[in-house]
């Protein structure tokens, strides 16, 4: 059997082209784009993409501090967490006189209804929009088709001690739920949640049915 033999020139060379290769690869790298770079021209390619059509707006596609924060492959920083929280809470608008319920049944259509602030929609209104809260959640067990990117619902206010919506032991819960409702990143800065209040998705009086819907121990959430 015959064998290979590699002398110490042969081996010289393997050496010199390894180098070569290694350089030539370093160098490569070097004249990659930055991360900015490369971020900056997604956005403007994103941006060209849309126009304007019906109700829908191109400038859907800016980012405001959370988005910005919360939609990169890296957690939002302590700061902007508390930032972006602060913030949002900042613009809840809490409802007029105090009333913080409405009607549960008018409460289950919003929650039932997906439609709203599509480009085929003639109108933005809040009136011509549904909640679509069955998309993420379970809430009255009678539905059977419920999304599960948000927690079930289901005995909402029951679980949580609400025998009666205006009793002042159940405000801290009441607040909160309004406060999620009108604007979700007040709590949660990266939440998936839509900011019905502050993005004008929903107004004041479609945000009461859904917080009967939630919180009325007469409502079949809480039975």
């Amino acid at each position: 059997m015959s064998s290979i033999s590699v002398s110490p020139r042969s081996g010289s060379v393997v050496g010199v082209v390894g180098v070569v290769l290694a350089a030539a690869l370093a160098a490569g790298c070097a004249m990659l784009p930055s991360a900015d770079v490369l971020d900056a021209q997604a956005q403007a390619a994103m941006k060209a993409s849309f126009r304007d059509q019906g109700i829908a707006k191109a400038d859907r596609v800016n980012q405001d501090l959370a988005q910005l924060a919360c939609s990169t492959d890296q957690p939002a920083s302590p700061a902007d967490t508390k930032r972006i929280e602060a913030q949002a809470l900042a613009t809840v608008r809490w409802p007029t006189g105090g009333q913080y319920v409405g009607d549960w049944r008018e409460g289950e259509k919003l929650a039932q209804n997906g439609r709203g602030m599509t480009w085929t929609d003639a109108s933005a209104a809040p009136k011509d929009n549904g909640g679509n809260c069955y998309n993420c959640h379970e809430i009255d067990r009678k539905e059977i088709s419920f999304g599960t990117i948000g927690p079930s619902l289901w005995n909402y206010g029951k679980i949580r001690g609400v025998k009666e919506v205006t009793d002042p032991a159940s405000a801290p819960i009441v607040q909160y739920t309004w406060g999620k409702l009108w604007n979700s990143k007040a709590y949660t800065a990266c939440s998936n949640m839509p900011r019905f209040g502050h993005f004008k998705l929903l107004d004041e009086e479609q945000i009461r049915h859904i917080m009967a819907l939630l919180l009325d121990p007469k409502s079949p959430v809480n039975q």
